[in-house]
């Protein structure tokens, strides 16, 4: 293994092992860190998919130390801890303390943090994010259920969140390239290291973030700066490029979509499929409370409606609405109830051969992955930025489609059947 990665949620993982993929590494996604398997000997790189993103920060930081082991000791000689290009987190974390402590692991002077993924229109400019052209404190993340977002500064937000100084490389550094890049985090470390926050509006600058940070033994950000990584080792003579597929040959079997995040892309992918017609269950949390609804209901319904056709199962909802939920239910006690209950309902799926699912929302995606047990995932071709097919590795024949809230066309649900063979 040359590169260990680190995500903090589920269809992270899987972004970042797409672009680890396209850009022509051998890489494997898992679900748990790899101790003592040697099933994933021969990949480049590894990338380990937590629940991380939201839970307590100390308990966070002990999931990826024990993954950064794990990683280290299969021989991976760079980290790599990856986050949500809309910086997701509050003021106690989660980013600032795992980045914090995985630097104290490898007893790391500087790293970078770099939410920037311009395809998906994610940019940072003068240490600031955007969402297009809007900053991200004004943006739809503002009103996020979990970890609104409500200051655009990330010099601020993450020196809330760690006791390393927070510095940034501007745009200007990076517009020159990898050595000016590479001058300018000289400069950090000159001035005592810690955290470099760094300005990026085009996957070239990425790249060249990617090629200047070469030498890190940490490197923190969205998937989108990984884009320069594969590169550093094949100079280095380490690895050699390899085509990343075309295609994805899915198991038999019929398709469904199972929906948890309420973020404003995905509410629109919802009103989209539903304007197509395809056949629509929602689900209300309210229910779920007293045994109001089962999974084997849900999975009854489904089952009633052509097979060669995807079904659409969602809880999202506006944010007004969510409000409502948490007040009657708790915050934390919905998000749990909703995601334990559409994990138990994929799991009914799939017993009654739905094969291909497409899961939208990371910590749906992540409850939906460990209720069908799967264990590794091989990556497919790219349906929309950030998103890849992919299908399992040993146990159940699937094939998943795992998508952040954020990410993914209008027309995601529609199109996304048509690239599996």
């Amino acid at each position: 293994m040359l590169l260990g990665c680190i995500a903090d949620d589920l269809t992270g993982a899987t972004d970042l092992a797409l672009i680890l993929t396209r850009a022509g590494m051998r890489t494997v996604q898992v679900m748990h860190a790899p101790e003592g398997d040697r099933s994933f000997d021969g990949f480049d790189a590894v990338v380990v998919a937590l629940k991380s993103r939201t839970i307590a920060a100390g308990d966070a930081v002990a999931l990826s130390l024990r993954s950064a082991d794990a990683l280290l000791a299969r021989g991976a000689r760079q980290l790599f801890f990856k986050y949500c290009s809309t910086f997701d987190s509050t003021d106690q974390g989660n980013i600032g303390p795992v980045a914090e402590a995985l630097m104290e692991r490898l007893d790391a002077d500087l790293t970078l943090a770099c939410p920037a993924f311009p395809a998906n229109k994610r940019t940072v400019y003068a240490g600031h994010l955007f969402v297009g052209e809007t900053p991200l404190a004004e943006s739809s993340m503002r009103n996020h259920p979990l970890t609104p977002m409500r200051d655009s500064n990330l010099v601020r937000v993450l020196q809330r969140q760690t006791r390393r100084r927070v510095s940034l490389v501007a745009f200007a550094s990076v517009n020159e390239g990898p050595n000016a890049i590479r001058a300018a985090f000289d400069a950090c470390r000159a001035s005592g290291g810690g955290i470099a926050i760094v300005d990026a509006i085009t996957d070239q600058h990425l790249i060249d973030i990617g090629t200047a940070a070469a030498d890190m033994a940490l490197i923190t950000g969205g998937s989108g700066v990984a884009m320069g990584l594969p590169a550093n080792f094949m100079r280095a003579g380490l690895m050699q490029r390899t085509s990343p597929p075309a295609r994805l040959r899915a198991p038999p079997g019929r398709p469904a979509i199972l929906a948890g995040s309420c973020s404003e892309a995905t509410r629109a992918q919802i009103a989209a499929a539903a304007a197509a017609g395809m056949p629509a269950f929602r689900i209300d949390p309210l229910r779920l409370t007293n045994g109001g609804l089962s999974p084997a209901e849900v999975a009854a319904w489904a089952i009633d409606h052509p097979a060669d056709k995807p079904i659409l199962v969602y809880s999202s909802a506006d944010p007004a609405t969510v409000a409502e939920a948490q007040a009657a239910l708790g915050k934390d006690h919905v998000g749990a109830l909703v995601e334990n209950f559409l994990g138990a309902t994929a799991r009914e799926l799939a017993d009654r051969d739905f094969s291909r699912l497409i899961v939208a929302g990371g910590e749906t995606s992540g409850a939906v992955v460990n209720a069908l047990g799967a264990a590794a995932l091989e990556i497919g071709p790219e349906i929309d930025p950030g998103v890849p097919w992919t299908r399992t590795v040993g146990g159940r024949a699937l094939a998943l489609g795992l998508k952040s809230g954020n990410f993914g066309a209008p027309d995601f649900f529609l199109k996304a059947w048509d690239m599996l063979t």
